[in-house]
């Protein structure tokens, strides 16, 4: 997955039902809540991943929190230990980045549209 270095008209007016693919063999994910001032969040078509985003206002700025949940169903103990020894890890990794990213977007885009002082 890449992400996007500019707005993307098509994934600026979602809803809550909608469905955004998550590659081309995983399940896609539904919006469950969508209000654009706090919250968006997103639950597998399979129902086995929930993944939030929340803004919250903070000391004059704002801290975005990204929360998800995946239930393994069916999975044995083994795969169940491998996944969280492997891929949690991975995944705090990658989603760290992304966090990064997002907040460096959004601070460069602030940094535009203030006006510097003399």
């Amino acid at each position: 997955m890449h992400s996007a270095h500019e707005i993307l008209p098509r994934f600026q007016h979602l809803a809550v039902g909608d469905v955004l693919p998550l590659g081309p063999h995983g399940p896609g994910m539904r919006v469950e809540i969508c209000d654009p001032a706090s919250t968006l969040a997103f639950r597998s078509e399979d129902g086995n991943w929930v993944w939030i985003f929340h803004l919250e206002p903070q000391r004059g700025g704002t801290r975005l929190i990204s929360r998800n949940r995946i239930k393994l169903p069916g999975t044995s103990l083994a795969r169940r230990v491998t996944y969280r020894a492997v891929m949690e890890p991975g995944s705090l990794v990658m989603e760290r980045k992304m966090l990064v990213e997002i907040r460096d977007r959004a601070e460069s885009c602030v940094a535009v549209r203030e006006p510097l002082s003399a």
